[in-house]
């Protein structure tokens, strides 16, 4: 089966999971987890991308991007990975992949799901059972767009900017989203759109980046999906699973 067709849309964030080959560990010690954000900044840098929100988990990491160039996230994930695979192997004296394939991407509507989405990913430490609140979990941005801490590699987008005129206004803001959980329709819509590199959006954004893209981006064969097939993948056994995985 041939590979999909990236978005190449700059502009337009792109929610982005990458997983450890067989679900193995990506990171053992701290030291790991700070070279790949090293080696992840200087590859945002270099390709003109912004990172808006991100957790490292053991065995994963989700990123939300925004690229500011065409090839820009392609060109950041494979200089991210390539470094960090070189440090691995010398490290640990290892050989062979240490992902699994190519990272997976969806596009995201900004004006509807973008602040969701960072929602989605700061929770992960909390959906998997690592940690009782996102605020606990070291390795993800929460503590920069919740609480001000001051973090280089996180840019704040103009959907988060929008919540208050001041900082401190917008962290209270963006904290009071996570009073409430997600509920099973929207983690089926974020991991749906992820797993299938679609798009997380409305209607009328899917449509517009049906066109532009020229580009499948509903789920199925035939266009748009019925609600029937989209609620019969999915049941309470497999949210289950996805939220003790913390994917």
């Amino acid at each position: 089966m041939p590979r999909k067709t990236r978005f190449q849309l700059p502009g337009i964030p792109q929610h982005i999971i990458q997983r450890g080959n067989n679900r193995e560990p990506c990171f053992y010690t701290q030291a790991d987890y700070h070279r790949y954000l090293d080696n992840l900044m200087q590859a945002l840098q270099a390709n003109q991308c912004d990172l808006h929100a991100y957790v490292l988990m053991t065995n994963h990491v989700h990123l939300l991007i925004t690229p500011q160039a065409e090839h820009g996230i392609a060109h950041t994930m494979q200089d991210t990975g390539r470094k960090f695979v070189q440090y691995m192997n010398r490290t640990y004296r290892r050989s062979g992949t240490l992902w699994e394939g190519r990272y997976k991407a969806s596009l995201v509507d900004s004006e509807a799901y973008l602040l969701m989405c960072m929602r989605y990913i700061e929770m992960n430490p909390v959906r998997a059972g690592m940690v009782e609140r996102p605020g606990e979990y070291h390795w993800s941005s929460y503590a920069a767009n919740a609480h001000g801490k001051a973090n280089p590699i996180v840019c704040p987008h103009p959907q988060y900017v929008q919540l208050g005129r001041e900082a401190c206004e917008r962290q209270f803001a963006y904290r009071g989203l996570f009073h409430h959980s997600l509920d099973t329709t929207q983690l089926r819509q974020l991991r749906e759109a992820l797993n299938q590199e679609l798009v997380l959006g409305r209607d009328d954004f899917k449509d517009n980046i049906e066109r532009i893209s020229q580009r499948q981006v509903w789920r199925g064969k035939d266009g748009r999906p019925r609600v029937e097939d989209i609620m019969g993948e999915y049941d309470v056994v497999g949210f289950a699973i996805l939220e003790k995985t913390g994917i």
